[in-house]
């Protein structure tokens, strides 16, 4: 895993003083920045770079060098702010865990998040249908999640600053967060021919396979031409993004041919084709290799383990909140910021079952 940057955590530690002032628990003047550290667990220089951010926002007022800040009234402080338009993929975004902690740490940050009516999905995954929309709008900065490429450079090119959550992001001059899995998933891939696969297929959304493969997809696929397994639509199979068609690409699947190892994106997806599996069946690592590429903090707790690739979430979630309030403070941020992922060998990967080899399980 990749270290804290320092930036994060002079932010995390100006909060949470803002915090302690705001609440009343430090009043007048503050401890001196060395005090002041070793109370916190920090730096001293990190110390007194967070209370230059408090001094920025009028919470505290140098008094001169050797002497304590001073807490200024806090009857009158209002914290930078503005309206962030969070636009999900799906309508099932707006229950999830990760969205849900986002936007209440948005609302603590002093941030009003717009109540969005439609999602990508309703909107077609069409540019300019999003355009349409998003246009009509009273947002000062917007949240895209999993955003096709289209989407994403009309808003890249929009004065509205926004910021891409995962999606087609690649070279595009946006703030945007997400994980590097490439070298997990081609490790976890090394790890499966090592184990005798050779008929491995992907799940993924339309996004990812559609026009073209995206760059994972599509450097797997080239990872597995190294190894000389045959490639084509087998291997990144078509389905449209609901249940019904996702059970009959299933079904499909193992009625002729069956895989011997299924990799699938997204924790939500991996659950559905896990049960829908059990209904038919298919155990893993009894009869199939089953993988996840996102992480889920109950997968240690399934027997057995879930074989899944793991990164920090909230890694992600620290660049968002350091992207709002660098916008909300007039500061442009169109960095994109990668968290290093890791391939976790659970309990559902092994070698390619005999009883599997040429198996109907319909």
């Amino acid at each position: 895993m990749i270290a804290f940057r320092s930036t994060s955590l002079t932010e995390q530690a100006a909060a949470h003083l803002k915090m302690e002032i705001l609440q009343g628990s430090l009043v007048n003047t503050l401890p001196g920045v060395r005090k002041l550290a070793a109370e916190m667990g920090i730096h001293h220089t990190t110390a007194e770079e967070a209370l230059q951010i408090l001094e920025k926002e009028g919470l505290i007022e140098s008094r001169g060098a050797g002497r304590k800040r001073a807490i200024l009234p806090t009857e009158n402080f209002v914290a930078p702010s503005m309206r962030v338009g969070i636009l999900p993929y799906e309508d099932a975004d707006r229950s999830d865990y990760f969205l849900l902690d986002l936007q209440h740490r948005l609302q603590q940050a002093g941030h009003v998040i717009c109540g969005i009516t439609k999602t990508l999905q309703t909107l077609g995954m069409n540019a300019q249908r999003v355009a349409r929309f998003a246009k009509d709008q009273d947002v000062d900065a917007w949240i895209v999640v999993a955003g096709p490429r289209p989407v994403l450079e009309w808003f890249a090119a929009q004065p509205t600053p926004v910021f891409s959550l995962f999606g087609r992001r690649r070279n595009v001059n946006i703030a945007s967060a997400g994980p590097d899995k490439l070298p997990a998933m081609i490790q976890l891939l090394d790890r499966l021919v090592e184990l005798g696969h050779r008929r491995i297929v992907m799940l993924l959304r339309e996004e990812h396979r559609k026009p073209s493969p995206g760059f994972v997809a599509q450097s797997m696929l080239n990872a597995m031409e190294t190894h000389g397994l045959p490639t084509g639509s087998y291997n990144l199979p078509d389905w449209d993004n609901d249940p019904k068609d996702l059970r009959r690409c299933l079904n499909s699947l193992f009625r002729n041919t069956p895989p011997t190892a299924l990799i699938v994106d997204e924790v939500f997806l991996f659950n559905v084709v896990q049960q829908q599996l059990a209904r038919m069946g298919i155990l893993a690592p009894r009869d199939i290799s089953l993988l996840c590429t996102d992480p889920d903090p109950t997968f240690e707790w399934h027997d057995p383990s879930i074989a899944h690739v793991h990164w920090d979430s909230q890694k992600v979630m620290r660049r968002i909140l350091r992207w709002a309030n660098n916008i909300a403070r007039g500061k442009q941020d169109t960095q994109p910021y990668i968290v290093k992922a890791e391939f976790i060998e659970g309990g559902t990967i092994g070698p390619v079952p005999k009883t599997t080899m040429g198996k109907d399980f319909l």
